[in-house]
């Protein structure tokens, strides 16, 4: 459905009251009749779908401005919210995090006999890898960086230091983790990714905590789902872990 913004509430029931007997919401013909009323609407964006509601084609916005200025058709993403430098640092430093959590799941197979391990690890790593691509595709659509997933997982705090991310493991950790068999890793496999998976808990309520960040559509959804997905594979490796003796 397309969006109208006005400061005129009668000109947007109109716009729409309009599309509903015409039975369509072409961005230039609702445009036309809004700058039919006698009412000045500054700043109006039109923004609708070439074609029927239910056969969109192609999200477009129409810009008339006054009266007498010729209206600009621009692409719908040009009027998206900007996007933040915390955006594009969480995205950049989630694309390492992934990374290391699919070398973990990398190591689950030949080292544990639990089926439920082996399906939580499988999960992870379906997902994790997907968004690493969508992460990867964000940042190159904006002309940022694009991180190589096996660089450093290594940031600045607050003193300047250089400290692993939230939750990561160190290169130590990765080799004792490596080292483990059978029931050790088992139960070793499942505190380490418990950790890593708040690390990315932390990770995203520090996005959301920062003036600004995570407006951008992509960036929300996609740190909200990552709150909700890992906060329910937290659940369930714990309970995995109440049945290791």
């Amino acid at each position: 459905m397309p969006i109208v913004a006005t400061q005129r509430f009668g000109a947007v029931t109109a716009a729409f009251q309009w599309g509903r007997v015409h039975g369509t919401f072409s961005g230039t013909a609702v445009a036309r009749l809004l700058n039919s009323r006698r009412s000045t609407v500054v700043g109006l964006i039109v923004c609708g779908a070439l074609g029927t509601m239910t056969r969109q084609v192609r999200a477009v916005c129409v810009r008339p401005g006054m009266p007498w200025e010729a209206r600009r058709r621009v692409q719908a993403d040009t009027v998206r919210p900007p996007y933040t430098k915390a955006d594009v640092r969480f995205t950049q430093g989630m694309v390492a995090h992934h990374a290391q959590a699919l070398r973990m799941t990398g190591l689950v197979s030949p080292r544990t006999g639990r089926q439920d391990i082996r399906l939580l690890a499988e999960r992870i790593e379906v997902s994790q890898r997907d968004e690493i691509k969508l992460m990867q595709r964000w940042l190159a659509a904006r002309h940022e960086e694009v991180p190589n997933p096996d660089a450093s997982h290594m940031v600045h705090d607050a003193a300047g230091e250089m400290v692993l991310m939230p939750g990561m493991l160190s290169e130590e950790e990765m080799v004792q983790l490596a080292k483990a068999e059978a029931t050790k890793f088992d139960r070793l496999f499942l505190e380490f990714m418990i950790r890593h998976h708040e690390g990315a808990l932390t990770m995203v309520a520090n996005l959301f905590a920062t003036n600004g960040a995570g407006q951008d559509a992509e960036i929300f959804q996609f740190a909200s789902d990552v709150g909700a997905d890992q906060r329910a594979e937290i659940r369930r490796m714990r309970a995995a872990l109440l049945t290791i003796k």
